[in-house]
């Protein structure tokens, strides 16, 4: 086995989305990067596997753009439920393309691994679990890496990430001290929980489920969503179901199901149970196959954890809870919090980031994840739904009101956009702020 750096300048640990991008950066403004991973790629993951147009614009900046999904785009969303049928294009933005698409996270991630271990100046390691963080005066100083081996279920056929180093047998564990240390280990952060990350259910978080079912229709150019969730006996609840097609080369969709909750209201639902009684309906209309690799997931969301930055270290993606809360998107702030934290580790070299950390991610997304927090915790309210849907989408005014909601449940709002409806945005979002208090969850407790 290749021996890994034993003194990086930054560790990132956990090489999806999040993490590979940050390796990639980082390498790209000269550093000297070990990125590790628990899995061998490729792997599965649990994720709608939609791109919207602000992951599009992100991943275009790390120079996979046109790699996406075989070429696949879409347009935008198809909403249904309560009665309605509502077409929603991508809007235009300043900042981001009017286009998306979707891909399997076992590619995408795979995608983005390869192209980071490509970059000079990254060894990435797989098979590495950061099983030991040594933590002296506030600052990570020591990472024991163990070998690891995966899980068989997660493990997919295919070649792994060229260039990566992977335990053989009987590989003894490295520990390494790195300079900095970004953590990219996903929604539950094994590693972020012994930095002493803390997760608050009181806020909304959501549950999910999600599978592949082959279809005649996977080429179609829309995304759809239906925001009329029912399980077996009629009861609708707070979230909603959707059909992701993946192309016409991959043949398939995603097709998945997510409930919000918080502690206080629990969504009370099986999602794997409501991911059957959904694809059951829409078989027919899409012609889908067999659900294959169904899989479930909690997501702590809107930035609700805190304790998320240390002198030398910092949480970002999924891990940092960037996940929106009205779409549970998650894969565009994977990439722009590795941006963020590269830039902020690049532009105050030898500062803490206990502080300055939180204080970016509240900068950046405390407005529009304060106001989505308060309007998803507004959804898991038994009536919410069943008296706002019907006036939502039907009507003269279905059109212009559901278009405008799709727009910014995706935060599809830039704050070089000058339009009324970002406008009025940014305004609500300052406003909830106000309301809340003006403090941010990332803040250290």
């Amino acid at each position: 086995m290749t021996h890994l750096i034993a003194d990086p300048e930054i560790l990132v640990i956990g090489c999806g989305p999040a993490g590979s991008a940050a390796a990639a950066l980082a390498a790209d403004r000269g550093y000297a990067v070990l990125a590790v991973d628990a899995a061998v790629f490729p792997r599965d993951k649990t994720c709608g596997d939609g791109l919207t147009p602000r992951a599009m614009a992100q991943l275009g900046k790390l120079g996979v753009g046109d790699a996406i999904g075989d070429g696949y785009r879409s347009n935008g969303l198809k909403l249904h439920g309560f009665g309605g049928h509502i077409t929603a294009a991508w809007p235009e933005s300043a900042a981001f393309p009017p286009i998306g698409s979707a891909m399997r996270r076992s590619r995408l991630d795979a995608l983005l691994a390869a192209g980071a271990a490509a970059r000079d100046g990254v060894q990435m390691a797989c098979g590495f679990k950061a099983a030991e963080v040594t933590v002296t005066g506030g600052a990570v100083s020591g990472v024991t890496l163990l070998p690891h081996s995966p899980r068989p279920e997660t493990q997919l056929p295919g070649s792994p990430v060229p260039g990566a180093v992977v335990p053989g047998p009987g590989s003894p564990p490295v520990t390494v001290r790195p300079k900095y240390v970004i953590v990219a280990d996903g929604v539950r952060s094994p590693v972020g929980k012994k930095l002493g990350r803390i997760w608050h259910r009181e806020q909304v978080f959501g549950t999910a489920a999600r599978a592949y079912a082959a279809t005649g229709r996977a080429a179609e150019p829309w995304i759809h969503s239906h925001l009329e969730l029912t399980d077996d006996t009629g009861t609708v609840h707070p979230g909603y179901g959707w059909i992701f097609p993946l192309g016409g080369e991959d043949g398939h969709v995603n097709i998945g199901c997510g409930a919000l909750s918080t502690a206080d209201r629990p969504a009370g639902v099986n999602t794997t149970a409501l991911l059957r009684g959904y694809a059951a309906r829409c078989s027919a209309d899409w012609r889908l196959g067999e659900l294959t690799a169904t899989t479930s997931a909690l997501l702590p969301m809107g930035g609700a954890v805190s304790n998320v930055a240390g002198d030398n270290w910092m949480l970002i993606g999924d891990a940092a809870a960037c996940v929106n809360p009205l779409n549970g998107e998650g894969i565009d702030y994977a990439l722009e919090t590795a941006e963020l934290a590269v830039r902020l580790l690049d532009g105050q070299p030898g500062a803490g980031f206990t502080g300055s950390w939180p204080a970016l991610l509240g900068a950046t997304y405390g407005r529009a994840f304060t106001l989505a927090r308060l309007l998803a915790r507004a959804l898991t309210h038994p009536r919410f739904l069943p008296l706002t849907g019907p006036l939502a989408m039907r009507g003269p005014q279905a059109q212009p009101v559901m278009s405008t909601a799709a727009r910014l449940m995706g935060n599809l709002v830039d704050e070089a956009d000058r339009d009324i409806v970002s406008r009025v945005w940014r305004a609500a979002g300052r406003g909830a702020v106000a309301l809340t208090g003006g403090r941010q969850l990332w803040d250290t407790t």
